[in-house]
């Protein structure tokens, strides 16, 4: 068993730290002026002041190191929602998180906040403004929802204040910004390849999309008002940019920022989600023999056609959050910060 060295409540470990919302929170706890250790896969950029750990998720052994002195770990570690691997999901998101959890008590952290996402909730049918007390999706429509749940459901789960073991979870919704390896790019790469101009459904489905500072925010905030006495114990709390949009308002809104045209055309939703279903249940079918992955995808169909907008009131009340960035200054942000993807570029 690994020697406990004393925790300090400036000695934090970020999981999952070489990531897009990872390496923007070290930044930010940087900044606070926190000690700061990364464990990941891989070491994917270089800053003073931070020890990075690289290994595997489910081996303790080489988790260890990285938890020693630290008095709370940042768990936001997974593999991309746009992943259709099932025993991935479930070995990062379930299994991996059994590990940090059994590794955390073994090195004496204190507290525990996990990257949830409010997907933990949907079923591919419209949420308006939906609290925390939202029931788990039933039928989950994708993998990473579903070992999402199960993830949460652990993290909360253990919260053990008797035993000074204390967790959290954050559950942001649409997370982008400059860095960002997923959002804007597919988009941009399907807008080249002629894919962007058709609008799914009558295009006035509502979506919260929240910038990463915000994210990043909501994570410092719990780690911080997390204690054996505040109610933040064993709960879940929405974190958003608090301005629902047009979820194809957005995304021209990006588009049109990088120079590229905003759809136009309309598909009906119904038409276009069972031609999703049938794709997929054709491309499970078939994977003994053949690999393709659709490009349209049950739950990609959902997102872009159903309303999905979560409520900040319990973050604000119990967290004392509010976003720092607008969605404006966030959109303006994030397109500043892809000048290599502009038209022409």
């Amino acid at each position: 068993m690994a020697t406990r060295s004393r925790p300090s409540s400036k000695r934090c470990t970020v999981i999952g730290g070489s990531g897009f919302l990872g390496r923007h929170l070290v930044e930010k706890l940087l900044e606070r002026g926190y000690i700061v250790s990364v464990f990941d896969i891989l070491q994917g950029y270089e800053l003073p002041g931070v020890t990075f750990h690289v290994g595997d998720l489910c081996d303790r052994q080489a988790l260890l190191p990285a938890l020693q002195g630290a008095s709370v770990v940042f768990h936001c570690a997974s593999p991309s929602p746009a992943s259709d691997d099932r025993a991935l999901f479930h070995r990062v998101n379930v299994e991996g998180t059994r590990t940090v959890l059994q590794a955390c008590r073994e090195a004496g952290v204190q507290r525990l906040v996990l990257t949830s996402s409010a997907s933990v909730v949907f079923e591919g049918t419209d949420i308006k403004n939906a609290s925390e007390d939202l029931p788990y999706a039933r039928r989950p429509i994708d993998y990473y929802t579903e070992t999402k749940i199960q993830q949460e459901k652990l993290v909360l789960e253990a919260c053990d204040p008797g035993r000074g073991f204390l967790t959290v979870a954050i559950r942001p919704h649409g997370i982008f910004g400059p860095r960002d390896p997923q959002l804007v790019p597919i988009l941009v790469d399907s807008a080249r390849r002629g894919k962007m101009k058709f609008i799914i459904g009558d295009g006035t489905n509502l979506v919260d999309f929240t910038f990463v500072e915000n994210v990043v925010h909501g994570h410092i905030l719990a780690a911080e008002r997390l204690c054996p006495d505040s109610p933040l114990c064993g709960r879940a709390y929405h974190i958003t940019n608090d301005e629902p949009v047009r979820f194809w308002e957005f995304l021209s809104r990006l588009l049109v920022g990088l120079g590229y045209e905003a759809p136009r055309y309309h598909l009906p939703y119904r038409l276009v989600y069972g031609l999703a279903l049938l794709l997929w249940l054709l491309a499970v079918l078939l994977r003994p023999l053949l690999t393709f992955r659709p490009t349209f995808t049950p739950m990609r169909v959902a997102l872009a056609g159903t309303h999905h907008y979560y409520s900040c009131a319990r973050a604000k009340q119990e967290l004392g959050y509010r976003p720092l960035v607008s969605l404006e200054e966030a959109i303006t942000q994030t397109v500043r910060s892809y000048p290599h993807l502009r038209q022409g570029a």
